[in-house]
C-alpha cells in the first residue's frame, strides 16, 4: 500500500498547524487509495542541523538523524503542512528537510499552507527545495487564510470549499507517488 506522510511543519508553541494537519489527516484517512500517517516534527526533536557530512552522502552520525531518515525512507510521498513566516516556510521544516537527502528522492509531494496570504509564498520556496531533492511537487495546493479560515487568527474553521481542494491535492499526490514507484525501485 502506498504510504503518504502528512508532515506537520511547525514546532511553534500554540501553532495553528496542528489543527490544520489533523484536518488533513482526518480527510485523508477516509480514502482507500493510500495509507496516511501524521508526522509531527515535534516528535523528532531535531536540533539545528548538526551533521558534519552533507546529507547527500547518506552517512548520518547522530541517532536523531537516523530516526528521522528511517521515517522519511518508509514513506512513499508527502503532504507538507506549512505555515508562512516572513514570506517562507518555517525554519523548523527547512531544518528537518535538510537533515536527509536520498530518503526524499523520487517521491511526490502536495502542499497545504496557511498564513496571512494563505501561505502561498512558503509553498513557492518549498517547490524550489523539492526540485533539488528530486521530489515531484503536484500542481494543486490548499491555501488557508488566517483572516477567513481561522477565528481570531487561531481557531481553525476552514471554508467548505477547502475539503474539495484538499481531495484534489491528495488525488494528485497519490497518483504521482504511484507513478514514481518504478523509479524508486529502479
Amino acid at each position: 500500500m502506498t504510504k503518504i506522510g502528512i508532515i506537520l511543519g511547525s514546532t511553534r508553541p500554540g501553532r495553528n498547524g496542528e489543527a490544520v494537519a489533523k484536518w488533513v489527516y482526518d480527510i485523508a484517512s477516509r480514502r482507500s487509495d493510500a495509507e496516511f500517517e501524521l508526522v509531527d516534527l515535534l516528535d523528532y526533536n531535531l536540533p539545528h542541523l548538526d551533521e558534519a557530512i552533507p546529507a547527500s552522502q547518506g552517512m548520518y552520525a547522530n541517532e536523531h538523524t537516523k530516526q528521522w531518515a528511517a521515517k522519511i525512507a518508509e514513506l512513499d510521498g508527502f503532504v507538507f503542512v506549512t505555515p508562512e513566516y516572513n514570506h517562507s516556510t518555517s525554519g523548523a521544516l527547512k531544518n528537518a528537510i535538510d537533515f536527509v537527502y536520498g530518503e526524499w528522492n523520487n517521491k511526490a509531494a502536495g502542499f497545504v499552507s496557511y498564513g496571512a496570504a494563505g501561505g502561498t509564498r512558503a509553498v513557492e520556496h518549498l517547490r524550489l527545495i523539492a526540485g533539488e531533492l528530486q521530489i515531484a511537487d503536484v500542481r494543486a495546493q490548499v491555501a488557508l487564510s488566517l483572516f477567513t479560515d481561522f477565528e481570531n487568527f487561531s481557531s481553525f474553521k476552514p471554508g467548505p470549499q477547502h475539503e474539495g481542494n484538499l481531495n484534489v491535492v491528495l488525488d494528485q499526490t497519490v497518483s504521482w507517488t504511484k507513478a514514481l514507484e518504478t523509479v524508486r525501485k529502479g
